[in-house]
């Protein structure tokens, strides 16, 4: 039977051989390699990084906050490398997050769903 841990770094070179990884990187590069791309893109990873961090604090999120956010989405949504980075961020979180079902499968059925999950 296979070690859990080789399945686990056989499942890690997958996701870096697959297309949507690779087309990911190429994205994350080319946007990263030109200074005002990486800047708004930096810019709006923040704003969402500061967010999540009220959220998580508890703390309330003001109307500044929320159009500051909705600014930045604005930027990049027009600019055509971020928005398309985006979409393949986008894409990569769909497979982990059915990749992560796929694996907790054997937990849910010894134990059930957790309570709203059902």
């Amino acid at each position: 039977m296979a070690n859990v841990y080789d399945v686990a770094y056989a499942l890690e070179k997958a996701i870096r051989d697959s297309d949507d990884f690779k087309r990911l990187k190429q994205l994350y590069d080319i946007v990263n390699n030109d200074a005002s791309s990486k800047r708004l893109f930096d810019s709006f990873r923040e704003t969402q990084f500061e967010l999540q961090q009220k959220q998580m604090m508890g703390e309330d999120i003001s109307e500044e906050d929320i159009q500051k956010a909705q600014q930045q989405f604005t930027l990049i949504g027009q600019h055509e490398g971020i928005a398309q980075l985006m979409q393949a961020e986008e894409r990569m979180s769909m497979i982990i997050s059915d990749l992560t079902r796929v694996i907790m499968k054997p937990l849910e059925e010894l134990y059930g769903a957790p309570e709203g999950l059902q």
